[in-house]
């Protein structure tokens, strides 16, 4: 069981970190070929596909995975098959009433009254055919999830964000503009589903026989398993939804009172801005099991090392990172959108995001140190209220500031977040904050970013500029005397796992303890 935990993990993390750049990839392209205003168009509908595809799978995809490896642990395969259908009759019910909703409801009053940009209406309009597909691929992906075969769930993935990105670009090249990028992710998504039923077909009666010619299963059981799924589906679907919410609220907002090129200059730094998450997200699903396990069996010493270990390696990474991102956000933008210079507007959000997101990196890593240990509900309560909070200050703060607007309270809202989430973190694992540790970063990132200030911030100069704070970043923790023995040592076992890389790595800590022997 947990060479399966650790194999299934490892699946999952390097799929999410691949379709997280392939996500990227497709926003920079989208972005160079449809230019700020058609971009500012798919920028707005982008939110409303997150939300409605989620309101649509109902929080069931994770019930489903939870109830079918329970039944198949136990040897009730006709219940677990049962589970899955059950489910799947739901989501498409959910996917089909949500769709129709979003075609001749919410996509009308949102062009028209909200918005009051009635060329958003067929943008938003598609984005209601894509729901039904989502669904019945996202509760394939639970059965996958359910019988520990994460390769397939990555597999779909891969069919679903390359046909994605290969009809939409093809889409956009022949003119067919912000609607032919979104018939791309309606195309990417039933390419999805095709896929998923494929492997269900083929490959999962190795894992869910065919129903056994007993087994009976009347209207009210089926009823009572969907009443049950359901109860599960909730929190999961809240949580989900407060989320999402915190990370598109600014964009909705922006949708109501700035212009289609300002939303499409704040689409185009978001994303940049939450490429430290890579390393919480990555971090966070490191740490849930191992918090968990700690727990569990009552080893208090060793969750507290977990705990101030996972905050002090992330932040020696993720706060240098922003501080880059925040100094250097034009020549970036500058870059990546070589094609159309115009969404350098956008660096000044992009420096206050950056920000931001150490913030919500470190809410991140305290949201699954709080679920090992067992309180999933704490994180949920702080993101419903940061939901809220990121929403009133969007309100406020966009008409008078605009996208940088968006930017701050997202930011203030992701800080507000933090400091209750860290807080139950150490009273809930009675860890001591590694303050020596955490000052002795931030000190050496802003000696750091003092230098990176005189570098001048043009294209040219960019990566020059990215390897000079990197060496100076690395000094200044000698400086400060970062590097404790326990450290060193960690950080050569983690260095086992980068291959080759790991004798340069080697090298350099061998450089630090001789410095710091000194």
């Amino acid at each position: 069981m947990a060479s399966k935990l650790v194999r299934g993990s490892l699946i999952i993390l390097i799929g999410n970190i691949i379709f997280r750049v392939g996500g990227y990839f497709y926003r920079f392209l989208m972005a160079i070929l449809l230019g700020p205003t058609a971009y500012g168009i798919l920028g707005i509908t982008l939110p409303f596909q997150g939300i409605f595809q989620t309101l649509s799978a109902g929080g069931l995809p994770p019930a489903i995975a939870k109830y079918v490896a329970e039944f198949e642990a136990v040897g009730e395969h006709d219940m677990a098959r049962k589970t899955i259908f059950t489910a799947l009759k739901i989501m498409v019910f959910l996917g089909l009433f949500f769709g129709v909703l979003m075609i001749f409801v919410v996509a009308p009053w949102l062009a028209y009254d909200y918005l009051g940009k009635p060329m958003a209406l067929i943008p938003l309009q598609i984005v209601g055919l894509i729901t039904p597909f989502s669904v019945i691929v996202g509760a394939l992906r639970g059965a996958f999830q359910g019988v520990y075969k994460m390769e397939y769930i990555v597999y779909t993935r891969a069919v679903e964000q390359l046909g994605m990105i290969l009809c939409a670009t093809a889409f956009v090249l022949i003119g067919l503009s912000t609607v032919g990028a979104l018939w791309g992710t309606v195309l990417g998504y039933s390419l999805s589903v095709v896929a998923a039923f494929y492997i269900f077909k083929v490959y999962m009666p190795k894992y869910i026989p065919k129903p056994s010619e007993d087994f009976v299963f009347t209207f009210k059981d089926e009823f009572k398993l969907a009443a049950t799924l359901v109860k599960f589906s909730i929190p999961v679907i809240i949580t989900a939804i407060a989320e999402m919410l915190i990370y598109n609220i600014c964009t909705i907002v922006m949708g109501r009172f700035l212009t289609f090129d300002d939303i499409g200059f704040f689409a185009a730094a978001d994303p940049i801005a939450r490429l430290p998450l890579i390393i919480s997200v990555s971090i966070a699903t490191t740490i849930l099991p191992a918090s968990s396990e700690a727990f569990k069996l009552k080893d208090n010493q060793t969750l507290q090392k977990y705990v101030s270990e996972a905050y002090k390696f992330s932040l020696l990474f993720i706060v240098p990172m922003c501080v880059g991102l925040a100094l250097f956000a034009a020549p970036t933008l500058r870059i990546l959108y070589f094609k159309n210079p115009a969404y350098v507007a956008g660096a000044s959000a992009l420096a206050i995001l950056s920000i931001g997101m150490t913030f919500y990196s470190i809410f991140t890593i305290s949201t699954s140190v709080i679920q090992g240990i067992g309180n999933p509900r704490i994180p949920m309560y702080i993101l419903v209220g940061g939901a809220f909070v990121t929403g009133a200050l969007n309100w406020f703060m966009v008409p008078f500031l605009g996208i940088e607007g968006g930017a701050l309270a997202t930011s203030i809202a992701c800080f507000l977040m933090m400091l209750p989430c860290v807080y139950s973190v150490f009273k809930l694992t009675k860890t001591k904050a590694p303050t020596k540790s955490i000052t002795k970063i931030i000190v050496a990132s802003l000696i750091m970013g003092l230098f990176a200030f005189f570098i001048p911030k043009s294209a040219i100069w960019l990566f020059p500029g990215i390897f000079a704070c990197i060496i100076v970043y690395f000094f200044a923790l000698i400086l400060v005397k970062f590097f404790e023995k326990d450290d060193i040592e960690s950080l050569r076992v983690l260095s086992s796992k980068f291959g080759p890389a790991s004798k340069i790595v080697n090298k350099l800590l061998n450089f630090v303890e001789k410095l710091e022997k000194r």
